[in-house]
């Protein structure tokens, strides 16, 4: 079964964004820069999770279809012996 895409880039994207808020706080950053990277490194992590998840979805669709092709045509083999 396929993942949702959104959810797990929108998680990824969360929890990078916190993530990076925190390490930049905690080196004693100015709050606008914390926030302006974290909204940076937020959204390339969005990206990242959306083609990391469309790459795994096409992967797991293409083993799927194969496995039913493959079952199809030992049924078929079956069925003419």
């Amino acid at each position: 079964m396929p993942f949702n895409t959104r959810s797990v880039a929108v998680t990824m994207a969360v929890i990078c964004f916190f993530g990076v808020g925190f390490i930049s706080w905690f080196s004693g950053l100015s709050p606008f820069t914390c926030c302006r990277r974290a909204v940076i490194a937020a959204m390339f992590a969005g990206a990242a999770g959306i083609l990391t998840v469309k790459a795994v979805n096409a992967i797991v669709i293409s083993a799927m279809a194969s496995s039913q092709m493959k079952q199809r045509k030992e049924e078929a083999g079956d069925s003419n012996s």
